[in-house]
């Protein structure tokens, strides 16, 4: 997303052995497992950013929600190029996720051959659902989105912040965090944690400093999904001020 997003600032995360940043093809199965997400959640306006070739979008959407998601390579290729792109983020997630076996817990998915056509079956939907709507896709990127103060109830961030940790900084991850709440009515939940190879983002407490300094309360909440290691916690960000210390 940033043009030169390397770390010079904060503690400097392990190298990322996965490459350029994928774009990934997750389920709403997948979302509401790694967001928590409840049946009002579903109900409420919500935000994916970055989307990638999610097919959350297309099955909130289908089942009568309201979901938009956001990304900068819904400016750069058409439906059928952003197909292409996704199905090769699965299989270079693939690989990876083949070769690195150890870094993950094989219970969300059974085997590395379900993780790929689960990932495969959502970019097509994603696909589809970009050719019939695609108002709900809008080009944009962090740290700077195209929407209005308190547009959507909830934001929803997945794999990118805190995954990429050895080339976007703590400057980039306090002012990518600031505009994900500047657009957010409630509250801004951030998943995983950890980057590849389930390392946790070094600089999660500095950052949560900041944060509150800005008026924002923070809170790291446990869910029920763990693909890697490690990876079951999200950042719960909001205008809360009733969370008590021992929640953030």
């Amino acid at each position: 997303m940033p043009s030169d997003p390397r770390s010079t600032t904060g503690t400097t995360a392990p190298p990322n052995v996965i490459g350029d940043i994928l774009v990934s093809s997750r389920s709403m199965t997948e979302y509401s497992a790694m967001f928590a997400l409840s049946p009002a959640d579903l109900r409420r306006q919500i935000l994916d950013c970055p989307g990638g070739t999610a097919s959350f979008t297309a099955e909130v959407c289908a089942a009568g929600g309201d979901v938009t998601a956001c990304d900068p390579v819904y400016g750069q290729y058409t439906a059928d190029a952003l197909a292409a792109l996704g199905q090769r983020g699965t299989e270079r997630g693939n690989r990876y996720c083949r070769t690195h076996s150890d870094e993950y817990m094989w219970t969300f998915f059974t085997d590395p051959e379900h993780h790929s056509s689960s990932r495969s079956a959502s970019g097509h939907r994603f696909a589809d659902h970009h050719r019939a709507h695609p108002e709900r896709y809008i080009a944009g990127a962090l740290p700077r989105l195209p929407f209005t103060d308190e547009r959507f109830d909830l934001v929803l961030s997945s794999h990118f912040l805190f995954s990429y940790a050895d080339r976007l900084d703590l400057s980039f991850h306090h002012r990518a965090v600031c505009e994900l709440m500047r657009v957010a009515a409630t509250e801004v939940r951030i998943f995983p944690l950890v980057g590849m190879g389930s390392n946790r983002y070094p600089n999660l407490e500095v950052l949560r400093d900041r944060l509150a300094d800005d008026g924002i309360t923070t809170e790291i909440r446990s869910v029920d999904y763990e693909f890697q290691i490690g990876g079951n916690e999200m950042l719960v960000c909001s205008r809360d001020s009733a969370l008590s210390d021992e929640q953030r």
